[in-house]
């Protein structure tokens, strides 16, 4: 049983880790802020074009 509490302890300092703010330090070429809008059971985000075709990065920052 042990074990078993051991593993349900770290499960909750997991939980307790992402629930706080992080930093992250990112190198790139352009950033653009925008709110997150509603697209059926999901969320959407509308980039420039000209971005189509790179690798982008998306951080939640509230």
């Amino acid at each position: 049983m042990a074990l078993n509490e051991n593993k349900a302890a770290n499960r909750e300092s997991v939980v307790e880790q992402a629930s706080s703010k992080v930093k992250f330090e990112i190198y790139g070429e352009e950033m653009i802020e925008k709110k997150v809008k509603s697209s059926g059971n999901s969320g959407r985000v509308y980039l420039p074009p000209n971005w189509v075709g790179h690798h982008v990065k998306i951080i939640r920052i509230d």
